[in-house]
């Protein structure tokens, strides 16, 4: 596979094309949420679609998480399934619904190749005319209708193998001959072992484009060592396509369907270039218009441009959930309380909460970054960690650059033992 092969010519614009034509369609996916969503009639009442043009602009939107997103959803449920944020009913828009655990109910519209999985199909060197070996699940969640539209949109032949029945994926694969795997790294394995075992050769199976799981170096090699080059995919079943991999094999590109943010845990602010933090997405997508969803998983920012040439923002992949909410002496401690606790502070840049001791002995240190070491500062963020939390806490006063760069603003460090 060629460096210099592309799926499109929106891989390769400059920057500043691609920035353009995002600023230029967010006013029109903000107003059309607003006016065809119920849910982001009410979310963004305040908002005016006009004057989202720049990602301040963007950035100043209230930030819906999949977990109110889920909470519409079974107020909902016995009028719309989807919680209002679907802009079309059942029938001939929405040829299919999935639903994800939860239960969250997703939509499936009928453009080709809906969920935009195509051009990470494609970087991962599957191309038209080859068969492709599906084995996500085709059952209640998306993932393998997601692969398979986007297989077909390439022009690919697909095999619906889903999950389980490993001896009957073999022979599959020793039949048909496909050029490519599809699913999950942890399940490719297993057949890879599975006709080692049976003694079946897989000689066509050249290449893999894996999600839903981590894929460690070593799980790479492995695959590497038996002909089978690796890449990964990251989406979700609200978005879609979000990054992808490349040869380069240097983070994840993004995908060209999508306005990505990453911004401090429970809050919406976004964080400094390099910063790890949660990844809020704001999709193009009309039959689902979300707006600034924050998808609850961590990555970060990385400098410059995929050496494959491909133009667009870089990501370091799935760090870890955002969502680090902790019981603390019965009470429950979410991100959001600690960003409550600093945004009254402007001298504090970074805060950490860590909590520690044994069970039934709980103690809490808020650690903050600040150049300012006038004691005064310590005990107004005290009361105001008392106020919020209504748990009392200490206050570490460090340096900036102190506190790890992991996106975490809640560390459980207890001892269960």
């Amino acid at each position: 596979m060629s460096t210099t092969s592309f799926y499109d010519a929106l891989e390769t614009r400059s920057s500043a094309e691609r920035e353009a034509a995002f600023m230029a369609a967010l006013p029109q996916q903000v107003a059309h949420a607003r006016q065809a969503s119920r849910a982001f009639a009410q979310i963004l009442a305040d908002a005016d679609p006009q004057a989202v043009t720049s990602r301040a602009a963007l950035a100043r939107l209230p930030v819906t998480r999949k977990y109110q997103l889920a909470e519409r959803q079974q107020e909902q449920r016995a009028s719309d399934p989807f919680g209002g944020f679907a802009t079309a009913g059942f029938g001939t828009d929405m040829p299919r619904v999935f639903s994800s655990p939860g239960p969250l109910y997703e939509p499936e519209g009928r453009t080709p190749d809906y969920w935009r999985m195509a051009r990470a199909l494609y970087a991962a060197g599957f191309r038209a005319g080859e068969l492709v070996h599906n084995c996500f699940s085709y059952h209640f969640v998306p993932a393998g209708s997601m692969m398979e539209s986007g297989a077909h949109a390439l022009g690919c032949t697909v095999f619906p193998g889903g999950t389980g029945q490993t001896e009957q994926q073999v022979q599959a694969m020793a039949d048909l001959k496909p050029a490519g795997y599809i699913g999950t790294p942890s399940f490719l394995k297993i057949i890879v072992e599975k006709a080692r075992e049976m003694g079946v050769p897989l000689p066509s199976l050249s290449k893999a484009l894996l999600s839903a799981e981590a894929l460690p170096p070593s799980l790479r090699e492995w695959f590497g060592e038996r002909g089978i080059a690796a890449y990964q995919a990251y989406g979700t079943a609200d978005l879609g396509s979000i990054a992808y991999e490349t040869e380069a094999r240097e983070g994840l590109v993004l995908d060209e369907g999508v306005i990505v943010e990453i911004v401090r845990p429970g809050t919406g602010d976004p964080v400094p270039e390099g910063e790890v933090g949660e990844l809020v997405v704001t999709t193009l997508n009309p039959l689902y218009p979300l707006i600034r969803f924050g998808t609850g998983d961590l990555s970060a920012v990385l400098p410059g441009q995929c050496p494959t040439g491909r133009t667009n923002t870089r990501i370091k992949g799935w760090m870890g959930r955002a969502d680090q909410t902790t019981k603390v002496r019965g009470m429950f401690v979410h991100p959001g309380q600690i960003a409550a606790v600093t945004q009254r502070f402007p001298q504090v840049q970074r805060a950490r909460l860590v909590v520690s001791g044994e069970m039934a002995s709980d103690q809490m240190v808020l650690r903050v970054e600040t150049t300012e070491t006038a004691p005064g500062l310590a005990l107004q963020l005290q009361e105001a960690l008392r106020e919020v939390t209504k748990l009392r806490g200490e206050i570490e006063m460090l340096p900036p650059g102190s506190l790890p760069n992991d996106g975490k603003v809640i560390e459980d460090a207890r001892s269960y033992k």
